[in-house]
């Protein structure tokens, strides 16, 4: 795969969970690998044979502990989402295989209550998190990230 030139290679699919409460604020988790005060919302690959709201529900849960039954699915974004890696993350991780991420977007009503929220999971990515109100994301973010953040932003605004 490393003999493909960069540009050429695929991205990856994969889902991201833009996850409100009832206040409005979205859940973001601080994550976890070492890049600094580094948020981001719930997102994951997408397995062979599985849908994208099947990996989006399975994502949250081995991100968040938070059950498909805690949630109601309220949106589903209209396109995918892309976002390329910067110069310095190409080839270490996902074995240089993908550019990048090609992503669905789901925006999710959690139903539960702060104590079904449990990061500690064996999957865990996140070293802490918080409700953090919508407008702030895009700044909290990775700066390689920031467009597709903004970009979901505004498609599920009215529906926030």
């Amino acid at each position: 795969m490393r003999d493909i030139p960069y540009d050429e290679r695929p991205y990856r699919p994969c889902v991201g969970i833009f996850l409100i409460n009832d206040a409005k604020q979205v859940f973001g988790g601080r994550r976890i690998d070492g890049r600094a005060e580094a948020w981001q919302m719930p997102q994951g690959g997408i397995d062979d044979g599985e849908d994208a709201e099947t990996a989006a529900l399975r994502e949250l849960f081995e991100e968040t502990g938070v059950r498909a039954d805690l949630v109601d699915i309220l949106a589903r974004s209209r396109d995918e989402h892309f976002y390329d890696l910067p110069d310095d993350m190409i080839g270490r991780i996902w074995k240089g295989k993908y550019r990048g991420q090609r992503q669905h977007w789901f925006l999710m009503r959690f139903k539960g209550t702060d104590a079904d929220i449990n990061i500690e999971t064996s999957h865990q990515e996140f070293s802490k998190w918080q409700w953090i109100d919508a407008p702030q994301l895009p700044q909290l973010i990775v700066p390689f990230k920031k467009r597709l953040y903004e970009n979901i932003l505004a498609e599920f605004a009215e529906l926030i």
